[in-house]
Order: structure tokens, then C-alpha cells, then sequence
């Protein structure tokens, strides 16, 4: 089944040179990593085992999330990126798999690992192959052009989780070590999420750094009753405890946050405002 794009024109340039100008333009940013980094093809061990980025419409966020694929390009590309991303459609499974086909965006086609997706789906407890999950979704969509303006030669496994609970998180992220170890498949984890909305700027932070914490400290179950205690609206907080699991069963559990911004510093409007975090576990 081929994937067509949903929000092109929304969320990033559906132009292909409008778009590659505005991912340069997010990496040369103010508030990006103010330059375009060059891609390792260095055959070595991975120092990047999954990286925190934004999804929400690249003037927003797009140069926060140019910091995590900055590192992320420097490190090299693995074989397979299984992105990770909250349901915000109410369509498909708890936790909907995209097992076959490829996703098409204005900068290149991105074909699916079917055999680590159905390896996935075999050794999870609550991952389903599903398509309706991800047909309208833009969390997963929005990460693709930045992938395919370095590299062409990779593959994904697009996972959409409805279902956030610290069961189903560390069941996948069980189900996806596992089986990236059963096939000898070399991946990196996308996590994407946008963290607090729509409150105050000083209340963002505040509750952008109590999620912060807890990552810092690998602290899973922390992350999820702080989410809960606090009601902090962060929407992917799903597939960042799947990425600290995973990242635990690497022995790699570091979280480094290389930028946190808000909608605020782009629209100067501090009343309401969306928090945009990036990092890198290593």
C-alpha cells in the first residue's frame, strides 16, 4: 500500500525546492543548531540509539527538531528508523503498525521494513498491523523530509500508539529490541512528540521540565503518574517511554536535551503557547 501525503502544504512545503530551503532554513535557524550538518557514512558502532523530536508545522518547530537530527546525521543513518508517534485521529488499533508498502513525500518515497514490522507485530502483546491509524496522521509524516534530505538509503516502521499506558510502552519496546536482535536489524528509534499545549509560557516550562526530570532519570513510570498527577498535555508521551525502555535494554539510557523551545519564541505570543523539546538518548 503506498502512503500519500496528508498535511504537505500544512505543515511543511509540498514545493520540493521550497522545501529543502526550509529545512536548511530550520538547521540555519536562530534557534536551531545554526548549521547544516553533513551526513557520516563511516562504518562504526551507532552512538544514537533514538532521538526526541517535535512534529508540529515547521515554522514552529522545526528548528528545535533540527537539533536531534543534526546529531543524528553526524552519528549515521542506521538501516531502519522505527518512528514512533501519538494517535491524535482516533482511527485504528491501541497500537497501529504500518507493515507494508512505502509513504510518499514531496522529496522522496520511503519504503516499509515489512519483515521488522511484522516481526514487531508477532512479538508484541497489543501491536496490530493497521492502516487507518496513520492515513490522516501528520505526527509520523512530518519527520520523513527531514530523513530523505540526507539520505535515501533507509527504511522505517511507522507506529501509532492510542493506547500510552507504561504496559503497552515497555511491551513494544520489548517487542521492538527483541526483534530488531531476532533479524540482526541496525535501527534507531524516532520518538515524536509535542509536549505541553496551550498554557502560559512560565506553566509550559514548568511542566516541560517535570517531564524532562524524569527522562533525565530514565524513570518510566515516573514519567507517565507525572503526566497523569501534574495533567500535563503532552501528546506523545507513549513513545517516549517505549524509546527510555528501549533505550535501557541497550545499556545506552542518557538522555541528552539539546533544545527546548515554545511556539511562543516564534510568534512572540507568550498567553498560549506549545512546548517543542529535542533530544538524543546515547
Amino acid at each position: 500500500m503506498i502512503r500519500e501525503p496528508a498535511v504537505a502544504g500544512a505543515f511543511y512545503e509540498s514545493n520540493v525546492k521550497y522545501l529543502r530551503e526550509s529545512i536548511e532554513d530550520c538547521f540555519k535557524h536562530r534557534l536551531g543548531p545554526k548549521e547544516l550538518p553533513k551526513l557520516s557514512r563511516i562504518n562504526k558502532e551507532k552512538q544514537v540509539n533514538a532521538i526526541m523530536v517535535p512534529h508540529a508545522g515547521y515554522v514552529y518547530s522545526g528548528p528545535t527538531a533540527a537539533h536531534a537530527y543534526s546529531k543524528l546525521v553526524k552519528d549515521g543513518y542506521p538501516e531502519t528508523f522505527v518512528i514512533l508517534c501519538p494517535n491524535h485521529t482516533g482511527y485504528g488499533a491501541d497500537v497501529s503498525v504500518y507493515n507494508e508498502g512505502s509513504w510518499v513525500v514531496p522529496n522522496g518515497v520511503c519504503d516499509v521494513d515489512n519483515e521488522l514490522a511484522d516481526e514487531i507485530i508477532k512479538n508484541s502483546n497489543f501491536a496490530k498491523a493497521d492502516f487507518n491509524a496513520h492515513l490522516k496522521e501528520h505526527s509520523c509524516e512530518v519527520q520523513l523530509p527531514f530523513l530523505k534530505y540526507f539520505d535515501s538509503n533507509f527504511k522505517i516502521v511507522p507506529i501509532c500508539m492510542m493506547d500510552q499506558s507504561v504496559e503497552t510502552s515497555i511491551d513494544l519496546a520489548n517487542s521492538i529490541y527483541e526483534s530488531s536482535q531476532n533479524i540482526g536489524r541496525k535501527i534507531t528509534l524516532i520518538d515524536s512528540t509535542d509536549l505541553s499545549h496551550f498554557k502560559s509560557q512560565e506553566k509550559t516550562i514548568e511542566h516541560d521540565n517535570l517531564v524532562f526530570n524524569e527522562v533525565f532519570n530514565a524513570n518510566t513510570e515516573g514519567l507517565y503518574q507525572v503526566v497523569k498527577k501534574e495533567q500535563i498535555t503532552i501528546c506523545g508521551y507513549g513513545p517516549t517511554m517505549v524509546s527510555m525502555e528501549f533505550s535501557k535494554k541497550l545499556g545506552q539510557k542518557n538522555f541528552e536535551l539539546l533544545q527546548h523551545t515554545t511556539s511562543g519564541d516564534i510568534t512572540l505570543d507568550y498567553a498560549s503557547v506549545v512546548g517543542y523539546g529535542s533530544g538524543i538518548w546515547y
